[in-house]
């Protein structure tokens, strides 16, 4: 059969989780050897070797509601079996048997921390998606059963997928390559340093993870301690950065800005912990990272990140900042407790694959062709 897939989130320049997932998704279905014919669509040629098989590549220029436009109705002249959409939103007009993914329902839990416009967009298209895709992929049970509740969606269309860790992103054992890193990153040679790594955002609950962080180092005044904070800006990211000046922090914590690809190994691996306060998840791709760099994962209990994470981390809640300062400092200084974190964190690592997580959505796929 044929299966288009709409490649132009994995082309993006920066990617962020869902660009990441539709990029190793599309390779690890190419590596697959179905015998299904691939056609992706997209608004920019591809770099020569930036999809690792042999698919039918569809270049449509344009930028304005491209999904819409250009790819619907494309698709709706030419139809393939079935149309794959790997983040949220699916053409208006377009053939008759789709299949979307559907990250996550943040903007439904926290609507205060999206803009206004954007959230009216993920709302209308994403309850269309309820009604109109043949099948849904989820992140994650948490994402199927926000489907469920807020949309009504019927749970037996809704197919859960977990995603999976970039294999590049493992534990860099050079001790000077972590130490250049920390360098180009202001980070003191000597210093323990709490990372996270995401779009600075008010979902990703900062704010609450700065203030945790104050109280660890009034707690242990003696430890030389940083918060690194990387990623870009996302909406309101810049009050984060006004409020660490406010309490007087800006000379121990860091916002790099976006993370250089190469550099993310040696970033998790140099962290004597990795914190994740987000108050809401569809996956998180940290949490994997993290453990499979061996970098002790403090993490909120909250949406997907529990059903993720496993027994790999310490877990808190994210509302309450004394229980965030608490679990920091426990494995800031219980180095028993750090150690059994990676080694159940390796373990749990092991449950996710992209060939596992690609063979998954291909049945998804069959399923849609052979049931519609």
């Amino acid at each position: 059969m044929i299966i288009g897939i709409d490649a132009s989130r994995a082309l993006r320049a920066r990617r962020t989780g869902t660009e990441r997932y539709s990029l190793e998704l599309i390779n690890a279905l190419l590596a697959l050897n179905s015998g299904h014919h691939f056609r992706l669509y997209s608004d920019v040629a591809p770099a020569a070797d930036i999809f690792k098989g042999d698919a039918e590549i569809v270049v449509l220029p344009g930028k304005r509601l491209w999904t819409h436009s250009r790819l619907g109705p494309h698709t709706l002249r030419r139809p393939p079996d079935v149309l794959f959409v790997p983040s949220h939103v699916l053409p208006i007009l377009g053939p008759a048997r789709t299949v979307v993914t559907v990250h996550d329902l943040g903007y439904e839990h926290f609507p205060q921390a999206h803009p206004w416009g954007q959230r009216q967009y993920l709302r209308w298209s994403t309850r269309r998606h309820t009604r109109v895709a043949t099948r849904i992929i989820a992140d994650s049970r948490a994402t199927r059963d926000d489907l469920v509740h807020f949309y009504g969606a019927d749970p037996q269309r809704i197919s859960v997928v977990h995603l999976a860790a970039d294999p590049a992103i493992r534990r860099q054992s050079d001790p000077v390559r972590v130490q250049m890193v920390r360098h180009s990153y202001g980070i003191p040679p000597e210093a323990d340093y709490i990372l996270h790594i995401g779009t600075i955002h008010p979902r990703k609950n900062l704010e609450r993870l700065v203030q945790a962080f104050a109280l660890v180092r009034q707690a242990l005044p003696e430890r030389e301690l940083f918060l690194v904070l990387a990623g870009g800006w996302g909406h309101e990211g810049r009050a984060l950065q006004r409020r660490v000046q406010e309490m007087g922090l800006q000379h121990v914590v860091r916002f790099p800005g976006y993370v250089r690809v190469h550099d993310i190994p040696a970033l998790y691996s140099g962290a004597a912990c990795y914190a994740l306060p987000s108050l809401n998840e569809g996956f998180g791709f940290p949490v994997l990272e993290a453990q499979n760099c061996g970098t002790p994962l403090v993490c909120a209990r909250t949406s997907s990140l529990p059903e993720i994470a496993g027994d790999g981390a310490l877990f808190f809640n994210p509302l309450d900042v004394n229980e965030i300062a608490a679990a920091l400092q426990r494995v800031l200084c219980e180095p028993e407790l750090a150690a059994d974190l990676i080694r159940r964190g390796r373990a749990n690592v092991e449950r996710f694959s992209w060939q596992r997580t690609a063979a998954q959505t291909l049945a998804v796929l069959e399923q849609a062709v052979n049931t519609a």
